[in-house]
């Protein structure tokens, strides 16, 4: 089985609210473990992120726990970035042997095409973002922010996935919206399946030669995400595993 969720925006809110998430992600990654092969964190897993050569987020030390515990176990886990949680270094690849992926992804499970993007960027009329996103995931700016306390600059970083957040909550995501048009574009390329997060709502759209899954988010009850069997892709909740 191969796993994908996105969006549950870890550091979020109260540490009340932000530990519920945190508990039902825990849950349901034990909950995957037995039958899972290939794990696949489609963005925005934290809220914020922004690492220093010796500091990482201290609140999130469970779910790394988790995640070196499911890599341990064999299971491969792709990392790709979202808007949120871009301000990785290379504490993911070396202490939990997880790749960080910056760009959108391409690849062949039991010979069906995935074309995998956090979604950020897609939607039409995003110009100004795409200019922020640029500013603030070049070298030289990451660099300057890393002279900064480390306090200051989570404070600074959680700001920042503040200001993303309204951003994207202000769009006019239409029925018919760019992500959706992106991936009706990708399968008409050859793929058969296209998934994204970043919209915050769970949606499956068939076209005629592929499928077209957002993940939705984890943000209220319950969760969503993807499993693929081999066979089928199909969006699930975290009630289909019993979990609430």
């Amino acid at each position: 089985m191969v796993y994908f969720f996105s969006d549950v925006h870890l550091g979020l809110g109260s540490r009340e609210s932000d530990r519920i998430r945190e508990q039902l992600l825990l849950r349901f990654l034990n909950a995957i473990a037995p039958d899972c092969e290939r794990l696949i964190i489609v963005g925005d897993l934290f809220d914020y992120w922004f690492e220093y050569s010796s500091v990482t987020p201290k609140y999130f030390f469970r779910i790394l726990a988790a995640l070196d515990d499911l890599h341990k176990k064999g299971i491969k886990i792709d990392y790709l970035i979202g808007n949120h949680d871009f301000g990785h270094q290379d504490f993911f690849e070396k202490e939990l042997g997880i790749p960080v992926l910056h760009n959108d992804i391409s690849l062949t499970l039991d010979g069906k095409k995935f074309y995998i993007a956090h979604g950020d960027g897609k939607a039409y009329n995003d110009t100004g973002y795409l200019i922020l996103r640029a500013i603030l995931r070049n070298k030289l700016s990451i660099k300057l922010f890393q002279w900064l306390h480390p306090d200051f600059g989570i404070w600074l970083a959680s700001g920042s996935s503040h200001a993303s957040r309204t951003y994207t909550d202000e769009k006019d995501y239409s029925e018919r919206d760019g992500l959706q048009d992106f991936a009706e574009k990708k399968i008409n390329e050859g793929y058969d399946y296209v998934i994204m997060g970043h919209r915050h709502h769970a949606t499956v759209v068939h076209f005629e030669r592929g499928t077209y899954i957002n993940l939705g988010h984890w943000l209220a009850l319950p969760a969503t995400f993807a499993r693929f069997d081999g066979v089928k892709l199909e969006l699930m909740t975290t009630a289909d595993l019993g979990l609430s």
